[in-house]
């Protein structure tokens, strides 16, 4: 049996405690300079990280309200932030959905479905997920570009356009849950069949809650990678309503001034859907854990 003495286990501790905090502090140093640009007077990168007279203003112009400075000036929002933000979020919620609804089906079906051509499938999947969608955004304007002269809401610059594309994410999910699927003990299935439940009746009885904490986990990820991209989105969205957040707040450095300040406070909103997702996931998942497991 191995003894550990007091002194030994309190320094353990103590080392412990502090380079936890001192890993956390490189990693939240970044957000401070980003937060202190923000409160910042002007458009400026460089200063003390505590402002000698904060300001509002930038926050003030990125919630789109007018900010009126001390000389009496007032200063009009450049840029509709809240609008890119409820596009960010509104494409995210439907993107991770659909992802969501096509990987569980197809994961349960590959998982639990004998049928032709299924191991060259799924071959098939680990390939092309292995390259990044980026290589193909050549392919992808020219494929919208041309459908948006048949339909415009399948062309350029058109939010379904964005989301078909955002589903073709679906292969990676389709292996992460066809891989817990598989984890799950046969047995469950008999013992449905036994009972006269159907095929759909088993999926969703018994494999879908059980699969709750890795569901809860691909809509996650599936939300944040939608919210943050930039490539896709800055290829296919042009007009400035139609802008994700992740897109429109690139137009605060253009080359003829740099907004520093304001670019700053876009970026810390662009946190807060993602954060308020994944706390509320975060429930889902706890739950799931704790009540989706099989007791023997």
């Amino acid at each position: 049996m191995i003894v550990e003495h007091p002194r030994e286990l309190r320094l353990k501790k103590l080392l412990a405690h502090g380079f936890l905090i001192v890993f956390v502090a490189l990693i939240m140093f970044p957000f401070l300079m980003v937060v202190s640009i923000s409160f910042r007077e002007g458009n400026f990168t460089i200063g003390d990280l505590l402002p000698e007279r904060p300001t509002l203003e930038h926050w003030y112009l990125a919630f789109g309200i007018p900010f009126e400075r001390a000389d009496g000036n007032v200063i009009q929002p450049p840029y509709p932030v809240l609008i890119w933000m409820l596009n960010s979020v509104k494409i995210g919620l439907i993107s991770a959905f659909g992802v969501l609804v096509l990987a569980t089906i197809s994961a349960y079906a590959f998982s639990r479905i004998r049928f032709k051509g299924r191991e060259g499938l799924l071959d098939a999947m680990f390939i092309i997920q292995m390259f990044p969608s980026t290589l193909a955004l050549v392919a992808i304007f020219a494929i919208f570009d041309s459908l948006g002269e048949a339909t415009p809401i399948l062309g350029i610059d058109s939010h379904v356009a964005l989301v078909l594309v955002y589903l073709s994410w679906v292969t990676l999910h389709i292996w992460t849950l066809k891989g817990y699927f598989d984890s799950i003990d046969s047995a469950l299935d008999k013992a449905a069949a036994i009972d006269g439940a159907t095929p759909w009746q088993t999926f969703r009885f018994i494999f879908l809650p059980l699969a709750v904490p890795m569901m809860a986990v691909v809509f996650v990820l599936t939300f944040i990678a939608v919210v943050n991209d930039f490539p896709i989105a800055s290829v296919l969205l042009r007009s400035e309503d139609q802008m994700t957040l992740a897109v429109g707040s690139r137009l605060y450095l253009n080359e003829m001034r740099y907004l520093w300040g304001d670019f700053a406070a876009a970026a810390i909103l662009s946190g807060l859907p993602i954060t308020v997702v994944f706390l509320i996931a975060q429930r889902y998942l706890v739950s799931g854990l704790s009540e989706g497991g099989v007791k023997g």
